[in-house]
């Protein structure tokens, strides 16, 4: 029998519930509304459906998308958008203009088992990322949670190649 060539080393990156800026920026939002203000041009807000998600790079460099593994414990969808924010949200507000295009949009029907997603976007998300860690020691994500899922239903990792 021939071998195969050398295992690749695969380093698993969990994105991990942010509850802290998830809070803060849900603050923010309250904060706007009691004192009758108005959002900053090109503010994002937080939506009730939505909550902040941060990977830490355990390893920076020589890195290769490998896959999403994302999986919902019951039917419904999640869109990850990534963000170029370096977050000091005590500071800086999120604006639209450093959320990350495209999205990945991961969905599990309701007679299935099976997880679905938009390959093409998903993966040129990924293949970002390998790119991105190399300046970055965590990067952020906007989750927005569909069809009845909330964060306790989503588990999601990045799987790199170790080059």
């Amino acid at each position: 029998m021939a071998e195969d060539g050398p295992q690749q080393l695969q380093l698993e990156m969990p994105l991990v519930l942010d509850q802290d800026l998830t809070r803060q920026m849900r603050l923010r939002m309250e904060s706007l509304k009691q004192r009758g203000e108005k959002r900053q041009d090109g503010e994002k807000l937080l939506r009730p459906a939505e909550s902040v998600y941060r990977l830490d790079f355990t390893q920076q460099q020589r890195l290769q998308f490998e896959r999403w593994n994302v999986v919902l414990d019951k039917p419904g969808k999640v869109t990850i958008t990534g963000t170029s924010q370096n977050w000091t949200p005590d500071l800086t507000n999120l604006m639209t203009r450093q959320l990350l295009d495209p999205a990945a949009i991961f969905w599990r029907k309701e007679d299935s088992d099976a997880m679905d997603w938009n390959e093409a976007d998903a993966l040129e998300f990924g293949e970002r990322l390998s790119d991105l860690a190399k300046i970055r020691k965590v990067m952020y994500f906007l989750i927005t949670f569909g069809e009845g899922v909330e964060p306790a239903n989503l588990k999601a990792s990045v799987v790199f190649n170790q080059l």
